[in-house]
């Protein structure tokens, strides 16, 4: 082979590899072959992605960045009028939602680490999409109270059938203990109107005692969130410490025993009770054991997969995967690991092509689309 040919074929494998992130070897499921393509490189610890109505991907990145992906992979310049958030560790731009009728009313939702006196919590605002800027920017929920520490801040957003807003939120990792009291909002779920205002039906609103927004508690640390497309329920994932990880479908009032119940154990090796039922909580529907670090949540509606209509798909940090289960309205039948040893996946999302999205955790983090492939 003369140098020039080795040249050309050396260019050809880097581009290739420029395309495809991942070796075939890891990107295959038992029932389906895809293909992985990079659609963005170069983000900064990328947290979160929707889909606007004209097939765009607006995105956050932990710093403080609210950035857009074109339909042909282009990454804008970040939007203006972001607020200053608290971007250490954990801490940062965080969670973000579209407002129902956003067609018309142009409003995002998004949540972000808040510092104010040396103390942090999280925030959920909302505000005006405008070509590349925020406009009339208000902040509708401030999580109380605001403590010391950079982790456990929750943030998945997700708005239920009736139009109300649930906010996951964290127990912010040395308070553990505050996820069973209901006068603060650590280690809890949380339902809110658009405009921040409380339901009247929450399960808390006449405890005088009680935070109003609270819709479940006992929670750990919950960073993933999806409406069952069957059943219009909500359904959560949650880290637990050394294991534990949990799969739930929150009902109003639960309270789903952290930090007294466990399938996990302390980091300093001290057990916890494994039994949720006898102690009073609810029992998960699904863990893992070890951790797998679970972030991002969907369900999938698709056309391009077929086989996978109605999974859940959540990526795994400590795991480096994508986990597919197979549900039905209550129960986790079957669990596959995708992308094996691949990377930290942090959010996952169904594009209106029907492909597969999904943000990986890391300083050069990438958007990666799923495909059928052409072959099978």
């Amino acid at each position: 082979m003369t140098r020039i040919m080795l040249i050309i074929k050396l260019f050809a494998l880097l581009a290739l590899s420029s395309l495809y992130f991942y070796s075939p070897a890891y990107a295959q499921s038992s029932n389906v072959r895809f293909d992985v393509q990079v659609v963005v490189n170069g983000l900064n610890h990328p947290w979160s992605m929707v889909f606007l109505p004209d097939g765009q991907i607006l995105l956050t990145e932990r710093i403080g960045r609210l950035r857009i992906v074109s339909a042909d992979g282009n990454l804008s310049e970040p939007i203006k009028g972001v607020p200053a958030v608290f971007a250490e560790d954990q801490g940062g731009l965080l969670g973000l939602a579209l407002d129902p009728d956003f067609s018309n009313n142009h409003l995002i939702y998004f949540s972000y680490a808040e510092l104010q006196a040396d103390k942090a919590g999280t925030v959920v605002a909302r505000a005006k999409l405008v070509d590349m800027a925020l406009e009339n920017l208000q902040v509708i929920f401030r999580q109380q109270p605001k403590t010391d520490g950079n982790k456990h801040f929750g943030s998945r957003l997700v708005f239920a059938p009736d139009g109300n807003l649930f906010v996951t939120l964290g127990e912010r990792f040395k308070y553990m203990d505050q996820a069973q009291q209901l006068n603060n909002h650590l280690g809890k779920l949380v339902r809110i109107r658009s405009n921040g205002s409380v339901p009247s039906d929450n399960p808390f609103v006449k405890d005088q005692k009680a935070k109003p927004e609270i819709w479940s508690y006992g929670h750990r640390h919950i960073q993933g969130a999806a409406i069952h497309p069957g059943t219009g329920e909500l359904w959560i994932h949650e880290h637990g410490p050394r294991g534990g990880d949990e799969i739930n479908i929150p009902k109003p009032g639960k309270n789903y025993g952290w930090p007294l119940a466990s399938y996990g154990i302390h980091y300093w090796m001290i057990p916890i009770k494994k039994e949720h039922a006898e102690q009073g909580f609810e029992e998960p529907i699904y863990y893992w054991t070890p951790s797998i670090a679970p972030s991002g949540m969907m369900f999938y509606k698709g056309n391009m997969f077929p086989e996978w209509k109605s999974n859940l798909f959540i990526g795994a940090l400590a795991g480096k995967h994508l986990v597919r289960l197979v549900v039905n309205e209550k129960d986790v039948i079957k669990e596959e690991k995708l992308l094996k040893d691949s990377a930290r996946i942090r959010d996952v999302a169904e594009g209106p092509d029907g492909a597969i999205y999904l943000l990986t955790d890391e300083e050069n983090g990438k958007l990666l689309r799923l495909t059928r492939a052409t072959a099978q």
